[in-house]
């Protein structure tokens, strides 16, 4: 029986938009690929529904760091709004312990379509954080 094959903790991360890496996250959510089922009946044949793949679509990617002065995702979102569709090319990078590029996500196109600023409570000592959420036209496995 072949060894299970190893499965890689999620040490390190890294958010690249185009060449520059973005300040440090604190989580990446959305990588997920679903495809649509299309059932087919076949005339004469009532013993089973043909299943076969459809639409493939991907989730938008939500990465949540905490906040820096520069404001640069909360700028970016608002010049969305504005009709500057600016889109851009991310990608995440996971690393290993040593350090060592294990693999990577490059999302095309990329632009936002929410902001979430920090979460304030006056009891609370907990880091100012804000969430973007891009959509994007696609991921491709590095």
């Amino acid at each position: 029986m072949p060894a299970e094959p190893e499965a890689y903790p999620s040490c390190r991360f890294y958010v690249m938009f185009g060449s520059e890496a973005q300040g440090v996250f604190t989580e990446v959510s959305g990588l997920q690929v679903e495809m649509d089922v299309m059932e087919y009946q076949e005339g004469g044949n009532n013993g089973f529904v043909h299943r076969l793949p459809g639409f493939t679509k991907v989730s938008n990617i939500t990465l949540k760091r905490g906040m820096t002065k520069s404001n640069d995702f909360f700028k970016w979102c608002i010049s969305i709004a504005s009709g500057d569709l600016t889109r851009r090319n991310v990608s995440i990078i996971m690393y290993d312990a040593a350090g060592e590029e294990l693999m990577h996500w490059d999302f095309h196109n990329a632009y936002p379509v929410k902001w979430i600023g920090p979460q304030f409570r006056a009891a609370d000592a907990t880091a100012a954080i804000e969430t973007l959420e891009l959509a994007h036209e696609g991921v491709k496995l590095g």
